[in-house]
């Protein structure tokens, strides 16, 4: 994976990509709506029960290219602002989901939230779990992050999966924690600060990364 280290967050490169073994993450723009949409209209079932649902009133990205056009561009602004940092997941040049770095909350705190989705014709390679490290190395090592956090509903077993094989430690219940798809939803929380990352980086970048 290449990292590219920045100075202040207004500053930062607004096409930086993570690359793992079989994998590159980079933000998305508004060339990806065909290969977007056309995954997630097709795993809409697959991914609905774990996602917020949509206010009302908000134009569907799936079946509008204007409004995926203006969540790419709200993405950048967001990048921009050092509050969150999308990626889209690449495997092989093609689209397969996304890991994003959310929440991204600077002053005493410096942490951020990862929340990840793979089409479900990928699952199971592991594709996600390249992802989430090459994500955190992104965290920890170019914007310089302390701690990162994963939330994940208790039932969703292939999420949590990803977690399990990275070893990360899981922290606790946080009950009704999140709305998803319309329910305040219990959530398992688990977490990774600077310390462990540095503790574990060789082996997981040995073993995802490079």
């Amino acid at each position: 994976m290449t990292v590219r280290r920045f100075g202040h967050p207004a500053r930062r490169d607004p096409v930086t990509r993570l690359y793992g073994r079989r994998v590159v993450l980079r933000p998305l723009t508004s060339a990806d709506f065909d290969q977007w949409t056309e995954v997630r209209l097709r795993n809409d079932g697959w991914l609905t029960p774990w996602e917020p649902a949509r206010p009302m009133g908000i134009v569907d990205p799936t079946i509008s290219r204007e409004a995926f056009t203006s969540r790419c561009a709200a993405r950048d602004r967001d990048r921009h602002a050092d509050v969150s940092y999308g990626f889209g997941l690449f495997v092989d040049g093609a689209f397969a989901g996304e890991v994003n770095l959310n929440h991204v909350v600077r002053g005493a705190m410096q942490s951020g939230t990862v929340g990840y989705w793979i089409d479900r014709r990928h699952a199971g390679h592991r594709y996600v779990a390249e992802g989430v490290v090459a994500l955190l190395r992104f965290a920890f090592e170019a914007i310089d992050l302390h701690r990162v956090e994963i939330c994940i509903v208790p039932r969703n077993t292939n999420s949590r999966r990803v977690m399990e094989v990275l070893a990360i430690r899981a922290e606790g219940l946080a009950e009704r924690f999140l709305q998803i798809n319309g329910v305040w939803e219990d959530h398992v929380r688990y977490g990774i600060t600077a310390e462990e990352w540095t503790t574990r980086r060789d082996d997981l970048v040995g073993t995802w990364l490079s």
